[in-house]
């Protein structure tokens, strides 16, 4: 039986039992944005999950993430949370990243050219976020969870030349030019995208 990555159980649970479990008291609805089997999720979780009310948004192509926010936009107003749901994280660090206004979840990487790279001002905001940069500036990786508001919308997200996606590391960029993103650090990332990183996964979350 083949899954969606967000039904993988890791640590006896699927992945997206461990993001929802993960949100903090704030959140009042999580939009789910489904495509590949995404029937099997629904089926799964339903119309709510610990009484958190839930809605799904069908992604009809892989378009990157940008692309599948833009989509959840018709339900989002004002300040919300984006989180990827094939990725593990800690709660703490999330709890800390919603007290402010505009912030984002980064972790240190041992191979940050093959992420989103975020560059930290001073005062602990982010200057900038460079995808997949060829020499890294520093070793903190965005973790693609960030809490961010309409602000956002405002800024146009460009096609990667290689991928043909939608990537957030664009409109990002500018809002933080424009606007403060608080950077947090997140001890607690466990991303789930090869088969290899179940095994990984299980290990970390003993």
């Amino acid at each position: 039986l083949e899954l969606p990555k967000p039904l993988i159980e890791v640590g006896g649970k699927t992945i997206l039992e461990h993001v929802l479990d993960a949100l903090p008291k704030e959140v009042e609805e999580a939009i789910i944005v489904i495509g590949y089997k995404g029937d099997m999720i629904k089926e799964k979780f339903g119309e709510s999950y610990h009484g958190l009310p839930l809605r799904y948004v069908h992604q009809w192509m892989p378009a990157g993430t940008a692309h599948a926010l833009s989509l959840a936009r018709p339900f989002l107003e004002g300040k919300f949370l984006l989180m990827n749901a094939d990725d593990v994280l800690g709660k703490e660090a999330i709890a800390e990243a919603v007290k402010h206004p505009l912030s984002i979840m980064v972790a240190k990487h041992s191979e940050p050219q093959k992420m989103g790279v975020v560059s930290v001002r001073e005062d602990g905001t982010m200057a900038g976020i460079i995808e997949k940069p060829e020499k890294p500036e520093s070793n903190l990786v965005s973790t693609g969870a960030m809490v961010l508001d309409d602000r956002l919308f405002s800024y146009e997200a460009a096609k990667h030349e290689g991928s043909g996606e939608y990537y957030m590391t664009h409109p990002l960029g500018l809002l933080a030019k424009d606007h403060p993103i608080q950077v947090v650090e997140q001890p607690l990332w466990i991303p789930v995208g090869y088969p290899e990183d179940i095994d990984r996964a299980n290990q970390l979350l003993k």
